[in-house]
């Protein structure tokens, strides 16, 4: 019984011995079978559009918050206080120099400069009268004096009266922008009220910014920087035209102003804008689109299509340091030459040493000159 149960045992150790035999001989004709067919088969290739790295002048730049200022910007407030008589104060009108703003009541002046031209014209018959009776010797040089004092008294009341008729009327002193305003025909003004304010209107306008003590140390008059008025607004350029002598002792930040002028894009005074300043002198680096960059956990790489050994065409990962963005292009500092060829666009696709196909080129918009921001 024994030996019959050991046979049995040997037997089934046999058959599974033949069975994995022939699964592996199986196995083994089925893989070099698939090694045959994909001899056959053409390489798996990829489609990318590629684009050249190019050496273009940067240089670092840093971003401040500005503030628009008019040229000429005043508080309109009258002298003499009076009665409203006229009002011109439409908001946000634009008016030329000299236009009438606001006329108080003068009628009190005007009825005294009658008075007091009747006056002119009799001091004026008694002087030639009294000049007349001099030349006769009928009467003195003292009383030629005196009726020349009395014109003369007489003429500078009417001088006097027409200046406060001026001063109670008032006019634009340039070209300006007028404010909101609060005043109405028959309200009576003390002297000094506040009326409105007035933006003068031009050609320019300043931008005062501040920053750092060690970035106002490299700007100088007649550098240009950047102004923006929003997100998408293009850029203004602004000329620097002062620097603060004195550096802020809390914030240790140097006040600069520089003049936007010659252009339609001029913001208007009081908005805030964002400036874009350049720090450090400009530098030769390598400029590629962003879309050819990829960012992993290993760091930022590109694909870079060279022809290997057998003149074929393949991609090669490559590690680069990148640097701040301008526009669709970004500064590679190591890791890539000029004249180097990468995937552009499709190199989410690719993997190391696979072959590809070209599509076609990215033509570069931008300047070989650029400022580009720092973060």
């Amino acid at each position: 019984m024994n030996r019959q149960n050991r046979l049995g045992s040997v037997l089934l150790v046999l058959f599974v011995l033949l069975v994995g035999l022939g699964l592996a001989a199986w196995k083994y004709e089925s893989v070099q079978g698939e090694q045959a067919a994909s001899s056959h088969q053409p390489e798996p290739m990829e489609s990318v559009t590629v684009a050249v790295a190019r050496a273009i002048d940067h240089r670092q730049t840093t971003t401040s918050i500005g503030t628009v200022l008019a040229l000429r910007s005043i508080t309109l407030k009258n002298e003499l206080a009076g009665t409203v008589r006229e009002v011109h104060l439409t908001p946000g009108r634009i008016v030329e120099a000299g236009t009438l703003l606001v006329a108080l009541d003068v009628s009190v002046e005007e009825a005294d400069l009658q008075a007091q031209e009747a006056q002119v014209a009799l001091a004026k018959t008694v002087l030639n009268r009294r000049q007349s009776l001099n030349q006769e010797l009928a009467t003195t040089q003292e009383e030629v004096d005196r009726a020349r004092a009395d014109l003369d008294v007489a003429q500078a009341q009417i001088i006097r009266t027409k200046a406060l008729i001026a001063k109670k009327t008032i006019r634009a002193p340039f070209r300006v922008r007028i404010g909101i305003a609060d005043v109405h025909p028959g309200q009576y003004l003390d002297e000094g009220t506040l009326l409105t304010t007035l933006q003068g209107v031009g050609d320019a306008v300043h931008v005062d910014f501040s920053v750092a003590q060690h970035i106002a140390a490299g700007l100088h008059v007649g550098e240009v920087v950047e102004v923006f008025a929003s997100g998408d607004s293009p850029a203004v350029p602004a000329k620097i035209i002062a620097l603060d002598s004195r550096v802020d002792p809390t914030t240790r930040n140097a006040m600069v102003r520089a003049r936007i002028e010659g252009t339609r894009h001029i913001p208007a005074p009081g908005a805030s804008v964002r400036v874009r300043v350049p720090v450090g002198s400009s530098q030769t680096v390598v400029a590629i689109p962003v879309s050819a960059l990829r960012k992993g956990p290993g760091g930022d790489q590109v694909f870079v299509i060279a022809t290997d050994k057998d003149g074929r065409t393949r991609a090669q990962s490559r590690q680069v340091e990148s640097g701040s963005m301008f526009g669709d292009e970004i500064v590679i500092h190591t890791g890539l030459a000029a004249g180097e060829q990468i995937a552009a666009l499709g190199s989410f696709k690719l993997r190391d040493g696979v072959l590809v196909a070209i599509a076609g080129a990215v033509e570069h918009s931008t300047p070989t000159h650029h400022p580009a921001a720092t973060p």
